[in-house]
């Protein structure tokens, strides 16, 4: 199926329109060098084997979800833009602008504006994760792991790995804390790069003990849904 985009399970704070207008600038860019070629005398036949050729690299016909073909992409030299910020510069790049300004589709003006808000938009949604997540485990996880440790009190051999499980947690949390506070003030995409690639790793390591903490805490104690009553509790 490789004449088609798909849009799968699109949120409902995200527009297809933004993709679809990158889409179709690719296409008009593609057909325009192609119309340069033919209306430049060379043979239609010619004009499209020449653009095969200096484009057959970017065809794949493996499995794209596989992870060969990141690696096979960088072989051929392709670009990954495999995190948000990432995608975002290069939206901007200057390849990227005289393109949009060839085809009429976005001024040098509206591509450092849109990339400013795409940027603000990315900082501020982390940030709101961020302090959520600190929230939910200061507020309930840490909070049910102290009650829970106090139901072994008197059987300490029966705790097992509740006692460095529940402290890895405290630590995490500090941890994230101390990335958190040291993002850039000031410059949008050097605050989303560091929120990228520091502040979301911590995350994903703090919400690593927490699920092993949910396989030891007292059941009645937990505060939150826990995976199995989320994805069976409608079977009830």
């Amino acid at each position: 199926c490789g004449n088609r985009f798909e849009f799968r399970a699109v949120g409902s704070s995200q527009n297809c329109s933004f993709p679809i207008a990158i889409c179709n600038a690719i296409m008009a860019s593609g057909m325009s060098a192609l119309s340069t070629l033919i209306e430049g005398g060379t043979s239609h036949r010619d004009a499209v084997a020449k653009m095969f050729t200096e484009n057959r690299h970017v065809i794949f016909t493996g499995n794209g979800y596989s992870t060969e073909w990141p690696v096979e992409a960088k072989k051929r030299g392709l670009p990954n833009l495999h995190t948000t910020p990432i995608a975002i510069a290069t939206f901007n790049s200057a390849k990227a602008k005289a393109l949009f300004a060839a085809t009429g589709v976005f001024s040098a003006e509206e591509c450092d504006a849109r990339t400013e808000v795409m940027f603000e938009n990315y900082v501020t949604t982390l940030c709101i994760e961020v302090n959520t997540l600190l929230d939910m485990v200061q507020t309930g996880i840490l909070t049910a792991c102290a009650r829970d440790m106090a139901n072994y009190a008197g059987f300490k051999e029966l705790a097992g790995a509740r006692h460095a499980t529940y402290a890895s947690i405290h630590t995490e949390v500090n941890k994230l804390k101390a990335v958190f506070a040291k993002r850039p003030h000031g410059n949008l995409q050097a605050a989303a790069n560091h929120l990228c690639d520091v502040v979301k790793p911590q995350m994903e390591a703090l919400r690593a003990v927490v699920d092993k903490a949910e396989g030891l805490l007292d059941r009645n104690l937990y505060p939150y849904p826990t995976y199995e009553e989320l994805l069976y509790s409608h079977h009830a």
